[in-house]
């Protein structure tokens, strides 16, 4: 396994990948989409730095691919983005992205971003099964059931699902969800937490008005196990 990086630059990629491979990382490179989803078929990444500005296929796209795809939706990825481009990091976010990087970064930052991201992917221990009515949560096989049939989640919407499993009946505020899922201090954009809920009521199904909206706090769990 090892960190892709996705990157036009030639002079760019090439010190991504010398950073990353002297402070012990396996590190693979390349400079399109095509060349990225070509060696998808046959291999998959532990993380993927991701750059927004690629000739043809633009890194968003690249994104939204990888989250709507099985194979790679829970794959982390770091986005690269251009300096004074807020739009591109909400957007990044909003669409499933761990991270992003504002560029020019500094190596030493990319590595501790990596590092960061890593640690959240691989630091959970719970329960290999959390239940609420006919709602099942496998850790273990990182799947979600609902009355028997299992759901579609990205990555994101099953962070949020175990959460509230595991603490029903707690109120979070948009802010304590934004970190606790995202991993970043809130910056005051609500609208990146209120679209996972809802989309992830809606694949819920009947159980999804277990997510109860608590006025001008956040939301909770209160379906009985």
């Amino acid at each position: 396994m090892a960190i892709w990086c996705v990157e036009d630059d030639d002079s760019v990629r090439d010190i991504e990948l010398y950073t990353l491979r002297s402070t012990g990382f396996d590190a693979e490179g390349f400079c399109d989409a095509a060349s990225f989803r070509s060696a998808l078929c046959s291999d998959k990444p532990e993380l993927i730095i991701l750059d927004i500005m690629l000739p043809g296929e633009d890194g968003l796209d690249l994104l939204r691919f990888l989250r709507s795809n099985q194979s790679t939706q829970e794959i982390p990825i770091i986005m690269a983005t251009a300096k004074g481009q807020e739009y591109d990091k909400v957007q990044s976010l909003d669409l499933g992205a761990d991270d992003y990087l504002v560029k020019p970064f500094g190596m030493m930052e990319m590595v501790s971003r990596v590092k960061a991201v890593m640690r959240r992917y691989k630091s959970v221990s719970s329960p290999r099964l959390l239940k609420s009515g006919g709602v099942v949560v496998n850790l273990d096989e990182y799947t979600v059931s609902v009355d028997g049939e299992k759901i579609l989640l990205t990555h994101k919407e099953f962070e949020l699902l175990r959460l509230f499993l595991t603490h029903p009946k707690t109120a979070f505020t948009r802010e304590q969800l934004f970190s606790k899922i995202w991993g970043f201090d809130f910056v005051g954009e609500t609208r990146t937490v209120d679209m996972h809920i809802r989309t992830l009521r809606q694949k819920l199904g009947n159980y999804g008005k277990g997510i109860v909206t608590v006025r001008n706090v956040g939301y909770r769990w209160e379906i009985n196990s």
